[in-house]
């Protein structure tokens, strides 16, 4: 009976596998330009991986697996003081992982984790300690948590000084504010909402009106995945038009290793020109450092 079941439900699994493909792996690391950001910079956005940990199915990709020490490697190329590990969509609700990897590091590093929402008090209790400062709401990949999932959790985030970080389309941005003022909570948006950026029309205004709030933070990361024009002309003009009035809601991260890259991955070296180039150098002290030691150093 075991081998019967089993056979039955093959197919099935393997048609779950093959849509998620492997991940290219990231370029090889380099800093030809002696780049270094500015003092105390954060990543705030990036995965880490273990070769022992079972993935989950179904899954958006397959990941190349990449290990801290090989992002303290980059960290220490660019002058990174700090990081923030977000839990990949393709563990699941399993966050042992990432747990793992904040304890090799506790004074540098900070979590998001994905739970579920009836997961014990005692569990948040120690997660808290381990380093975890949020929770992400992913409705962009398979095996996350969605927004009905905040009715249980918000209120156990909230006495933990916990933030709800998004993964959305840009057709959510206005969702997004309004959930992080109906439960008191910071909101952060992923990757500018995966907004297009050739131009960003009404996205970059529903962007503009959450962050007049001073409850959403936005992360800037992943230009590699939003439309743009040629030359990233897009992305530099919508962080300038951000910088001048919302510096204090902007987020750096790497998003290192670069998941669901299929045909090219970027150079490390060029993204982070990249971003410095773009931002007015008034606007970097906040956007590398300041802003993430508030919302994920500040207990």
């Amino acid at each position: 009976m075991t081998g019967s079941t089993s056979t039955s439900l093959w197919p099935s699994r393997m048609s779950e596998v093959a849509d998620a493909p492997l991940c290219l792996a990231p370029s090889p690391l380099r800093n030809s330009k002696g780049l270094t950001l500015p003092p105390g910079s954060c990543d705030t956005h990036f995965h880490v991986f273990d070769p022992d940990a079972p993935l989950t199915t179904p899954r958006s990709y397959t990941p190349q697996i990449k290990i801290l020490s090989e992002w303290l490697t980059l960290a220490e190329s660019f002058g990174i003081t700090r990081g923030v590990l977000v839990q990949p969509s393709v563990y699941g609700l399993d966050n042992h992982v990432l747990v793992d990897a904040l304890a090799q590091a506790p004074d540098r590093l900070r979590g998001v984790v994905v739970i579920a929402p009836d997961t014990p008090d005692a569990e948040l209790a120690r997660l808290d300690r381990a380093g975890v400062r949020g929770v992400r709401f992913n409705l962009r990949n398979k095996s996350g948590i969605g927004f009905e999932a905040l009715e249980a959790l918000a209120p156990r985030m909230r006495e933990l000084g916990w933030h709800a970080q998004f993964q959305i389309g840009p057709e959510a941005i206005t969702t997004v504010g309004e959930l992080a003022e109906r439960h008191d909570l910071v909101g952060v948006i992923d990757h500018l909402a995966f907004m297009p950026l050739d131009p960003p029309g009404a996205a970059l205004d529903d962007l503009c009106h959450v962050l007049e709030s001073d409850r959403v933070y936005v992360k800037i990361s992943a230009p590699y995945r939003l439309r743009d024009t040629e030359g990233h002309k897009g992305y530099c003009k919508v962080l300038q038009t951000l910088a001048v009035r919302y510096q204090n809601r902007l987020l750096w991260a790497t998003d290192w290793p670069h998941t669901e890259l299929f045909t090219a991955v970027p150079a490390d070296d060029d993204l982070i020109a990249l971003s410095l180039d773009a931002l007015p150098p008034e606007a970097h002290a906040a956007t590398f450092a300041d802003n993430a030691r508030t919302l994920y150093f500040s207990h």
